[in-house]
């Protein structure tokens, strides 16, 4: 099956993906004590020198040494990497968890600038900029017609906290053209996608990764569940690639009691350090549950790893990524910097997850891949990995070190799909471009709805359901959705409510039928 390359995943202007391959730092000491002497440093300096200044034709240096750095990184390991200016100020403001600018989701749409919701209470709301619009021209910059990269749009959009910018938009359910004046603000790029009730006593959060804002964010959301009366908690670490990894400590210790083990490092000199819970946990004895799948990596197996270790709660799904390698971050002069591997972190009962990587970074990333080919993400007998060592939590339950956190309870992929990988087309771009079409197409059918009324009107119709089948048929991606029907009208109205209401929405209508999350209410 080959998906039409245009439908790429939806450009949220307000959120930024982040990868595993990124997950997990720490900040990195000063520069300066790094430029020691030694011959082979004078070499590579040297070489580049002579290359600039020497070689017959002319060439970027810059380039050269990005080159250089690249490869002498892929020699060490997958998660030491070279992030260039333009990656590196997209990634610290995702880590950040903010930005400044006008605060809207939108994508390139016929090359146009395409509102797919103004961030609530965010400064384009504000001023009268509404779903469906077109942004044509910021300031006198023209912006449709031009297949302007996605840094380029930023730039445009983005300013300092305070600063105007007159937009002008083309309104399809007015057919005319508006001029806006937009004062840009902070927009916060939120980490925790949801935090609501699966049922009377059962809280739910999901972590989309680990941020500076990512606990204040979560405490937030777990004080507001606590109020409702929960008595039992699931935290949703599922395609989490990792981030910040004092965050993740942070949550652990809302769980864990005074001086129990949540995290130790190992540096190469065989320093250990070691991170003890508090005695400030506001939620130690209720119900816990961690849902975990193959993406879940790095910060995301440290929470998990901690609640497994300590008997603190049941771990759910299939065997994460397995990422145990802790990274520093040195920063360059022109904006770039270096991520290096400067330990390995360790479970409570000492176990390193990381996954072997010496065959190279390609078959690294890939073996995740493998995991359909073994059978693994759908029988938990067929899951193994490498020199496989046992170690006992302290109520003796045996936990497996080696290559991620293996679950408690394990839920298979075909118990979420079916094996033609329908839910994973419904996660990429192609759904949530047909929704935005239709939308676009008469978005006053949902005009003045409650979303009960939305969600009955969804499950009373297959109207949607169809025009989607037509859809992916006319790009070209034949493949049959009766088999999967009414997993695809779950999504479906998800993808809705989301454009049509919020994340929080989009959650509620995802998670009434997913199979981890059944399994977790049964328990």
């Amino acid at each position: 099956m080959k998906t039409n390359p245009k439908y790429l995943p939806i450009l949220l202007f307000a959120t930024l993906a982040f990868g595993i391959l990124l997950g997990g730092w720490l900040n990195f000491p000063g520069q300066n004590q790094f430029l020691a002497k030694n011959n082979s440093k004078n070499k590579l300096n040297k070489l580049l020198d002579f290359i600039d200044n020497e070689y017959v034709d002319k060439v970027n240096a810059d380039t050269i040494t990005n080159r250089a750095i690249d490869n002498i990184l892929a020699q060490l390991d997958p998660h030491s990497v070279y992030i260039p200016p333009s990656e590196q100020a997209q990634v610290a403001e995702s880590m950040r968890g903010e930005f400044v600018g006008i605060g809207v989701n939108f994508y390139m749409y016929k090359d146009s600038v395409a509102i797919i919701k103004p961030v609530e209470n965010g400064p384009s709301e504000k001023a009268g900029i509404q779903s469906g619009d077109r942004i044509l021209y910021a300031d006198k910059t023209k912006l449709f017609g031009r297949k302007l990269p996605t840094d380029s749009l930023f730039s445009k959009l983005k300013g300092k906290e305070g600063s105007e910018i007159l937009v002008t938009v083309y309104r399809k359910s007015e057919n005319k053209k508006i001029n806006i004046k937009i004062k840009r603000g902070v927009i916060p790029i939120k980490s925790v996608d949801a935090a609501l009730l699966l049922n009377p006593t059962t809280g739910y959060i999901k972590i989309n990764r680990f941020a500076e804002s990512t606990f204040d964010e979560f405490k937030t959301g777990l004080t507001q569940l606590k109020e409702k009366g929960i008595k039992s908690l699931v935290i949703d670490l599922r395609d989490n690639g990792g981030g910040y990894l004092e965050q993740a400590v942070a949550i652990a210790d809302e769980f864990l009691t005074d001086k129990q083990l949540i995290v130790y490092t190992k540096d190469k000199n065989g320093t250990i350090e070691k991170t003890i819970a508090t005695k400030t946990g506001s939620f130690e004895n209720g119900k816990l549950f961690v849902l975990i799948n193959e993406n879940s990596a790095s910060a995301s197996e440290i929470l998990a790893g901690a609640i497994q270790d300590n008997d603190r709660g049941t771990i759910v799904g299939r065997r994460s990524f397995g990422k145990g390698l802790v990274q520093r971050e040195m920063d360059f002069e022109d904006g770039s910097a270096v991520r290096l591997t400067i330990a390995r972190y360790y479970t409570p009962t000492g176990r390193s997850i990381q996954k072997p990587y010496t065959k190279g970074t390609e078959d690294y990333m890939k073996e995740s891949e493998s995991r359909f080919k073994s059978g693994e993400l759908y029988h938990k007998d067929s899951i193994k990995t490498p020199n496989t060592p046992k170690f006992k939590t302290p109520k003796g339950k045996i936990v497996y070190g080696g290559g991620g956190i293996v679950p408690d309870i394990f839920v298979p992929l075909e118990l979420e799909s079916s094996k033609e990988h329908t839910a994973y087309l419904l996660q990429t771009g192609i759904l949530g471009q047909f929704v935005f079409e239709q939308l676009d197409h008469n978005r006053n059918v949902f005009k003045g709805l409650t979303f009960e009324q939305f969600k009955a009107k969804m499950e009373g119709t297959d109207l949607y359901f169809n025009a989607f089948q037509k859809h992916l048929f006319k790009n070209g991606i034949n493949m049959s959705l009766d088999n999967n029907k009414l997993l695809v009208k779950r999504y479906l109205a998800a993808e809705f409510s989301r454009q049509l209401y919020n994340e929080s929405k989009f959650y509620e209508i995802i998670l009434k039928n997913d199979a981890m999350v059944k399994k977790v209410v049964a328990q």
